[in-house]
């Protein structure tokens, strides 16, 4: 497995502004439905001192912002977003992948995913630049030109350029609805630009009239949505999986997330095995 430098920080737009934190905290909080005495009662203040923060006439400390970024979920980078705001120094690092501190978090990485294996197993960033993954991923990857390879191959860009895997994926319509769904909510939480730019590209890919449609020729009875890709002649199925790091310190873990691709069927379990066990 390869770790590789991800790509640019993932710009977010809740940038420091005059106006303080108070619209920044009234946003978060509209976008989660939480009403400002629900969010009062789980941050342990008052309604009054809420809407007081929300409209700039009290100033919260710098706890009182990471105990309101906490109730509301806020992404980490977001929250050093909201502390500068406020007037304080960002509390979160973000650290280079490459970075000595961060061995121990690849290693762990690595041999969680060459322990996946044969089944596929991937690790990416915030804007799905793979920065690690196994010879699972390795082996659908065949064939794909170089030129989505380099300088830093990209999950959204591999999977659905027409020169990428699109052709191969056997409900291509349906698993591209998928990973588009998947890119807008996280545009919803990140709003950033450099994400909404990759979406703008993906989504522009032209999709064949042929394109393989939303069923496979005989109906399976599958527990989740399945990626069905074609692999030297076979029809291989997979249901994916992504989890990420609990209660993270730093920017760049924060913002980093394993997709494993479990087999859907018998028949793609045992081929995996014939060719990579």
């Amino acid at each position: 497995m390869t770790i590789v430098a991800s790509g640019p920080p993932v710009s977010t737009s809740a940038a420091v502004t005059d106006k303080g934190v108070g619209p920044h905290l009234r946003a978060w909080r509209e976008r989660r439905r939480i009403s400002q005495l629900e969010l009062a009662l789980r941050a342990d203040s008052s309604a009054r001192h809420i809407s007081f923060i929300e409209t700039g006439r009290s100033r919260p400390s710098e706890e009182m912002v990471l105990r309101l970024a906490e109730h509301l979920d806020v992404p980490v980078r977001e929250r050093n977003a909201l502390l500068l705001a406020a007037g304080y120094a960002p509390r979160f690092p973000e650290t280079p992948l490459n970075d000595p501190a961060l061995d121990g978090l690849r290693d762990g990485m690595e041999r969680l995913i060459q322990g996946y294996e044969p089944y596929p197993a991937l690790v990416v960033d915030a804007g799905y630049t793979v920065v690690a993954a196994n010879r699972g991923i390795a082996m659908l990857l065949e064939g794909v030109p170089e030129k989505l390879m380099t300088p830093a191959p990209n999950a959204m860009r591999l999977t659905l350029h027409p020169e990428g895997l699109a052709p191969r994926i056997r409900n291509l319509r349906e698993w591209r609805g998928h990973l588009l769904a998947q890119m807008e909510r996280d545009i919803a939480l990140q709003r950033s630009d450099r994400l909404r730019a990759l979406y703008e590209e993906v989504s522009a890919y032209p999709v064949p009239a042929d394109a393989p449609g939303d069923e496979p020729e005989e109906p399976v009875p599958y527990f989740a949505l399945p990626m069905r890709i074609e692999h030297e002649g076979r029809i291989l199925s997979f249901v994916s999986s992504i989890s990420t790091f609990n209660t993270p310190m730093d920017v760049t873990v924060a913002e980093l997330a394993i997709e494993t691709f479990l087999p859907a069927d018998a028949a793609t379990t045992k081929y995996l095995h014939t060719l990579l066990g």
